[in-house]
């Protein structure tokens, strides 16, 4: 499923127009400065726990050392945030179904 296959669903299923629907799909899911609440929360820290459903959250990625795979010479990665997803009981059980 797509964003447009997502909108037209949520349409569908509450009985709102595709613009209606278009609009909160990307309130929830647009990551645009200030547009997006899930997005504008992790970039801030902060965890979205949907019960059930699943969890997003900012993680810490270490420093680390690596090697070049053309010249194999050792080289510094740098440490980093990275947005991660963590699914909830009720998800890995439909999907593990």
């Amino acid at each position: 499923m797509n964003k447009t296959e997502l909108i037209e669903e949520v349409a569908r299923r509450t009985g709102m127009t595709v613009a209606a629907a278009r609009r909160t799909v990307d309130v929830l899911f647009s990551t645009a400065p200030r547009e997006g609440i899930i997005a504008g929360a992790v970039a801030n820290g902060d965890r979205v726990q949907i019960t059930g459903f699943g969890t997003f959250e900012r993680r810490r990625r270490k420093k680390r050392t690596g090697r070049n795979p053309q010249t194999g010479q050792e080289i510094s990665i740098p440490g980093g945030n990275y947005p991660a997803f963590t699914a909830g009981k009720s998800l890995k059980d439909r999907v593990g179904s």
